[in-house]
């Protein structure tokens, strides 16, 4: 006897034995039941979610002699019949190779004759979005009014390329994905048939390989299982064949980004090449692992939004210490677009290489997420006293050869301790005499002021990380920088427009902010009240005449 693939062995022969799709397989049999079976269905959803089966189970349901509770009873005439394919009342087109017009016209001539057994002619049109518009233009009407004994089914996995006047005359049925659960069930059910040993966690990774596709697990287990044949199936020996890599390098690869380690990156690249992984694979894999970090640290309850063990949840939880949120954020971003760019690639290797060293290295970016990343290197650094006065990033060096001292293309950076520090052990101090409301207005917005930057989003946020309120003579108000390339980067891009306008709103008056560059031998700044003439306590003013 010939072969049958796992998929065609395995498809459900009724409703109950269809898994993942509840909603839709009730709402069919309840139909049946009830006797109010429509015209026209459209079945959309993405591959291998069992469209066609249950497709299929319905047009032999309606045409059944002996239904039992809606669902077919796969032993009487017309079951069998439409099952072996040789019923003239169950007609399949694959629209994706019969999409012209003449097709849609046979179909139109033929609905006129009523069926010679059973009760419904049932059309199913697979890929129907593959119809030409001339096509669809003649299904059209037979598709509204069609004869009472007449059924139409249209599968696709592209509804958005379905004509709306189409759309209109179908019930539209949306299939899900499946479950990774319920696909790792029905895979182990299936092996114990198939007197296939295999290991839960290799079970559970090609049900997560298949995509929520029925089909493609099915596909991807047969594989696995012919290589390895009369032999265990391990977890290891799936990774080997679907060109997978474990979580386990994952972890390795992230602590090397961490340590901004590109020589050890590329060596564990080359061993996962040598491997002979698919590289596609590795960067779906890696983003997906990245994900669940994040949902680890933003997610109250993120046991229940992964699906592992409880080994593999805590080690991720320890791993996602590591990073913080944004950073966790900006890795993602990053795979998300290499992703994408990397099907159509020739040199796939080549562009992992530059997205690694891109996590690696923030100055690569030039986008504000970038600048952010570099900031947040900085604040590092200086909590861990480290000095900045190369006028460089963390761990770069100076480019051009120049003195530490000197402004290479770069704003000079100034350790803020050290600036902090110097500043406070200098005992020259200004004196500015400012009026009442000046005053008011100073003290307001100095009282507040740790509030109004910790309410700022994470850009501005962390330029105004560690400055302070002052008042200066000619500019008023200001806000005093003691790092240069903060400084500079708050007074572009209209950022302090965005303060000021702020502000204006949440004091209910016009206020205008400015900033200033303050270095450690510059003097303090005292703001006292203006002094008011003894006894009086009107404002003085001139009396028209």
């Amino acid at each position: 006897m010939a072969y049958t693939a796992l998929y065609r062995k395995w498809r459900p022969n009724c409703f109950e034995d269809v898994r993942g799709q509840e909603h839709i397989v009730r709402t069919l049999k309840n139909q049946i039941l009830s006797g109010r079976i429509g015209h026209a269905y459209l079945f959309c959803g993405t591959r291998g979610t069992g469209k066609t089966t249950i497709a299929k189970i319905f047009a032999r349901a309606v045409n059944c002699e002996h239904p039992i509770d809606g669902s077919p009873c796969n032993a009487c005439a017309a079951c069998r019949a439409i099952a072996a394919g040789s019923s003239m009342n169950v007609v399949e087109i694959d629209a994706a190779s019969n999409n012209g017009v003449d097709n849609i016209r046979e179909i139109r001539d033929e609905v006129q004759y009523s069926p010679t057994e059973g009760k419904y002619r049932v059309y199913i049109i697979d890929e129907v979005h593959m119809l030409s518009p001339g096509a669809f233009n003649a299904l059209l009407k037979t598709l509204e009014e069609p004869p009472s004994y007449v059924i139409f089914i249209l599968a696709t996995t592209e509804v958005h390329r379905i004509p709306i006047t189409v759309l209109s005359r179908c019930q539209r049925y949306d299939f899900k994905r499946i479950s990774n659960e319920i696909i790792a069930d029905q895979i182990a059910r299936l092996l114990k048939e198939e007197h296939v040993e295999a290991e839960y966690r290799a079970i559970q990774y090609v049900a997560k390989a298949a995509d929520g596709s029925m089909r493609d697990a099915l596909s991807l287990l047969e594989q696995c299982i012919s290589f390895y044949y009369g032999q265990e199936l391990t977890y290891e020996k799936v990774l080997d064949v679907l060109g997978a890599v474990d979580t386990g390098v994952f972890s390795q690869l992230l602590r090397k980004i961490l340590e901004q380690d590109v020589a050890a990156c590329v060596s564990l690249l080359d061993e996962i090449v040598a491997g002979g992984r698919d590289l596609g694979q590795f960067v779906t894999d890696f983003t997906w692992y990245m994900r669940n970090m994040l949902l680890v640290q933003t997610a109250d309850h993120a046991e229940d939004a992964l699906d592992m063990s409880a080994d593999n949840l805590e080690a991720l939880k320890e791993e996602a210490k590591r990073l913080d949120v944004d950073t966790l954020m900006r890795y993602i971003r990053i795979f998300s677009e290499l992703s994408s760019q990397i099907r159509f690639a020739v040199s796939k290797r080549v562009l992992i290489e530059i997205a690694l060293i891109k996590l690696m290295k923030p100055a690569m970016e030039t986008d504000l997420e970038g600048l952010h990343a570099r900031i947040r290197a900085l604040e590092d650094l200086v909590a861990r006293g480290g000095n900045l006065g190369n006028g460089g990033l963390p761990g770069q060096s100076d480019r051009t050869g120049g003195s530490a001292g000197e402004n290479n293309g770069t704003f000079p950076l100034q350790n803020s301790a050290e600036a902090f520090q110097s500043s406070a052990s200098n005992e020259e101090e200004l004196v500015v005499e400012v009026s009442e409301a000046q005053y008011a207005d100073y003290e307001q917005v100095s009282r507040d002021w740790n509030k109004i930057v910790a309410g700022q989003g994470c850009l501005i946020g962390s330029l105004l990380k560690g400055t302070s309120i002052s008042y200066d003579p000619a500019k008023g108000i200001c806000i005093l920088f003691t790092n240069k390339f903060n400084y500079a980067a708050m007074n572009i891009q209209g950022r302090m427009e965005e303060l000021n306008a702020l502000l204006s709103q949440q004091y209910q008056r016009e206020f205008h902010i400015t900033t200033k560059l303050v270095g450690a031998t510059d003097p303090k700044t005292k703001v006292v009240r203006g002094t008011r003439l003894p006894g009086i306590e009107m404002d003085i003013g001139m009396e028209e005449e």
